[in-house]
């Protein structure tokens, strides 16, 4: 079983053990990237939300081979932009010379798209300003986007036809809609990403089995996004064969143990059974095909 985690938030300092700047335990993101590998990750992306995260997620990628970057700007660090030396256009520029220096390991464009839920971080102009900038990068670079769509008010969508020409593949990454917007992404050409998020409530879970499993990508969005005890989805659970290393608080951190509220890339195989159960597949069938549509969308992978 080969699994690809496309949006792992490595950078985050929670993997160092480091909570809200203070370090509650020793640095364990060794014993972080041995689970993931023992779960059947071959390969994570990195998420990078801004342009010094991304410039933190190659550094980290240069040091293990499995892991690769994306390039971009979150919508709710937009706000950034303007205060950059040199304003948009050079923030921008130093974007596309981060990824043109560094293809070997970039394979995305994004974090990138809308987020209205939050505009208190990044107002809705200065997102639909520097989200079209991603579009530009995607052209000039030939990369796939990785996007990100809350509550667009349909905003999002008509952005990715009036520049669909200018990028050759993107997924929408931790998709929480409905039945008839996971219809329109895959009208549009889009893969869509699913995590535990995705699968809160029974409305979540209807969306995500009407998208063919050949539409369908895997992540954690880690340290974010894992299943829990009052999500839908947590009831498919009970009969996984894979478990889930034992949890603990930050406070009581031992080396083998997950902590708790922390997700981490190993927790994806929770994601992989559910999303196998709610298309009447084998894990290792649906495993097989996300890989493929992975590999196929993220071709600098391997």
């Amino acid at each position: 079983m080969k699994l690809i985690d496309i949006g792992a938030n490595l950078t985050d300092p929670v993997f160092r053990g480091k909570y809200r700047g203070h370090q509650a335990h020793p640095d364990d993101l060794a014993q972080i990237l041995e689970r993931a590998r023992e779960a059947g990750i071959v390969a994570m992306m990195v998420t990078g939300g801004n342009l010094e995260e991304s410039r933190h997620a190659i550094e980290m990628c240069r040091q293990h081979a499995n892991l690769y970057a994306t390039v971009g700007c979150h919508p709710t660090r937009t706000s950034e932009v303007r205060n950059h030396p040199g304003g948009a256009a050079a923030y921008f520029a130093a974007l596309q010379t981060l990824i043109s220096e560094n293809r070997d390991k970039v394979v995305a464009i994004g974090e990138c798209g809308l987020d209205y839920d939050r505009l208190h971080f990044s107002d809705k102009d200065t997102q639909l300003e520097h989200f079209v900038r991603h579009f530009e990068l995607a052209q000039a670079t030939g990369l796939p986007l990785f996007l990100h769509d809350r509550n667009t008010q349909g905003d999002f969508a008509r952005l990715m036809k009036e520049n669909r020409q200018k990028f050759t593949e993107g997924v929408v990454h931790s998709f929480t809609g409905s039945v008839d917007e996971a219809k329109e992404l895959l009208d549009l050409g889009l893969f869509i990403g699913i995590n535990g998020c995705s699968l809160k409530t029974e409305d979540n879970l209807a969306a995500v089995k009407s998208i063919p499993a050949d539409r369908l990508m895997i992540e954690t969005d880690c340290p974010y996004c894992e299943i829990r005890p009052t999500h839908a989805s947590h009831k498919i659970l009970a009969n996984a064969a894979w478990k889930l290393p034992e949890s603990k608080r930050k406070e009581r951190w031992t080396e083998e143990c997950l902590v708790k509220s922390r997700n981490e890339p190993c927790t994806i195989r929770q994601v992989l059974h559910v999303l196998a159960a709610l298309h009447g597949m084998e894990e290792a069938e649906m495993a097989n095909t996300l890989y493929a549509n992975t590999v196929g969308v993220f071709r600098g992978i391997n």
